[in-house]
C-alpha cells in the first residue's frame, strides 16, 4: 500500500510522541529515531516528486512541464 505525503508527517509525529514519553530506553530511542529517518527520506522523496511535476499555466490556459 502506498502512503500518502500526510501519512508520513502522521508517523513522523508519532515517532517524535514516543521519543519524547518518560523513561524511553536508549536502544529504542535509537530504533525510533532511524524510524523516522527513513520516514523523513520517505516523505522528502514523495515532496521531490510533487516538485518535479508541478506545472506552469501557458497563455492559452494549457498546463506544460516546468523544464529543469
Amino acid at each position: 500500500m502506498t502512503t500518502t505525503l500526510e501519512d508520513e508527517f502522521d508517523e513522523i509525529e508519532k515517532i517524535i510522541t514516543q521519543m519524547e514519553e518518560d523513561g524511553v530506553p536508549l536502544e529504542k530511542s535509537f530504533e525510533l529515531y532511524e524510524q523516522g529517518m527513513k520516514k523523513l527520506k520517505s516523505a522528502n522523496d514523495k515532496i521531490a516528486n510533487v516538485e518535479k511535476k508541478v506545472a506552469e499555466l501557458t497563455e492559452d490556459g494549457s498546463l506544460e512541464d516546468i523544464e529543469e
